[in-house]
C-alpha cells in the first residue's frame, strides 16, 4: 500500500516511521525539507519536494493523510489538494481539527466527489513504540480502502482504531477524551499537592506514584508517566507552573453548554489552566510536566 503523508512534526515524522516500518509505502511533505531528507536517510521515506510532486508519486485512488496544525494550515491544504485530486481519491485529517470543521469538508470534498476521513488521533510521542489510538469518522467505503493503514498504525490489528461513525465523528470523539484527559491530570495534580502539603508526613511523591501504579483503582499511564518524572525531580523548581490549552478542552465544555449537559470537572479543569498562568502552585508545575511526557509539550522553564 501507497500514501502521502503531509506534515511531519512530531506526530507526523513517528507516524510515517511506523508505517514505513510495517511495510506501507510513505511519500512524505513537510514544509521543512529537513526532516524529508532525515526519515529518507534513516526509513526509506518518499520525499517529495512538493504538494503536487507528493500527489503525482500515488497510485489510485490516491491517499493523502494530513497531520498538520487545526485551523488555517489544515485549510489551506486541503484547498490546495482539491485540484489535484481526482473523483475516488481519499483524504484524511488526522490532527485536532473541531469537528464541525471536519463536518462541513466532508461535504464540500464529496461536491467533488472526493471521500473524507477524520481521524481522532491520540498516543503522542509514545506512539511510534506503542501505537496510536485512532477514532476514525467516514463512509464505510474509505475506512476497508485505508484499514491497511489504519492496522500499521494501531497498537495491534485488532485493537487501538475503530470506525466510530459518520464524518465529524471522529474529531467529536477525540475531543471528548481530551476533555476526559485534562480532568485527569487536573485531579492527580491536586491529589500530589495535597500530599506534598503535609510537611509532617515528609511524603516520596515518586515513591508513590509508584505504588499506585500497581494493583491501585487509579492506575494509568497517565500516572505511570507522572511516577517517572516524579522519580527524577520531585521539587520542580526548574518548571513555570503556565499549563497551556491546545483548544480540545475548550471544545469540550461548550458542546456541553450546547447540549445542556452538567460537565463540572471537565469545565473546571478547563478554567484551571486558565488559571495558571497567574498561579505558582506545585500543581501546574505536575500538570505542565505531564503534558510534556506524553505528548513532547515544551514547558517553560525558569531562567
Amino acid at each position: 500500500m501507497k500514501m502521502a503523508l503531509i506534515g511531519l512534526g512530531k506526530m507526523g515524522a513517528n507516524m510515517a516511521r511506523r508505517l514505513l516500518r510495517h511495510g506501507v509505502e510513505v511519500v512524505g511533505h513537510n514544509r521543512s525539507q529537513e526532516i524529508v531528507q532525515q526519515l529518507t536517510k534513516e526509513e526509506g521515506l518518499i520525499p517529495s519536494e512538493n504538494t503536487l510532486h507528493a500527489i503525482q508519486q500515488l497510485p489510485s485512488p490516491r491517499i493523502v493523510w494530513l497531520m498538520l496544525p487545526c485551523g488555517a494550515p489544515t485549510e489551506n491544504m486541503i484547498q490546495e489538494l482539491i485540484p489535484l485530486l481526482d473523483a475516488g481519491d481519499i483524504m484524511i485529517d488526522g490532527g485536532n481539527s473541531n469537528y464541525h470543521d471536519s463536518q462541513r469538508r466532508g461535504a464540500m470534498l464529496a461536491k467533488h466527489d472526493i471521500q473524507y476521513v477524520d481521524s481522532g488521533t491520540s498516543g503522542g510521542i509514545w506512539g511510534l513504540k506503542n501505537g496510536y489510538c485512532l477514532m476514525v469518522g467516514g463512509e464505510k467505503s474509505a475506512i476497508s480502502e485505508i484499514e491497511p493503514i489504519l492496522k500499521a498504525l494501531a497498537p495491534a490489528e485488532d485493537r487501538g482504531w475503530a470506525h466510530v461513525g459518520p464524518i465529524g465523528s471522529g474529531h467529536f470523539t477525540k475531543m471528548i477524551h481530551n476533555g476526559i484527559e485534562y480532568g485527569m491530570m487536573q485531579a492527580l495534580s491536586e491529589g500530589l499537592s495535597l500530599l506534598k502539603g503535609k510537611e509532617e508526613f515528609n511524603l516520596d511523591l515518586g515513591q508513590i506514584t509508584e505504588l499506585w501504579r500497581h494493583g491501585s483503582v487509579v492506575q494509568s499511564w497517565l500516572l505511570d508517566l507522572t511516577a517517572e518524572f516524579l522519580d527524577k525531580d520531585q521539587k520542580l523548581e526548574n518548571i513555570e507552573p503556565v499549563v497551556a490549552d491546545s483548544g480540545e478542552g475548550r471544545w469540550t465544555v461548550s458542546e456541553a453548554i450546547d447540549q445542556g449537559i452538567p460537565a463540572p470537572v471537565l469545565s473546571l479543569a478547563l478554567h484551571m489552566r486558565f488559571a495558571s498562568q497567574d498561579t505558582p502552585a506545585y500543581g501546574n508545575r505536575l500538570l505542565a510536566m505531564m503534558r510534556n511526557a506524553f505528548g513532547g509539550h515544551a514547558v517553560q522553564e525558569k531562567e
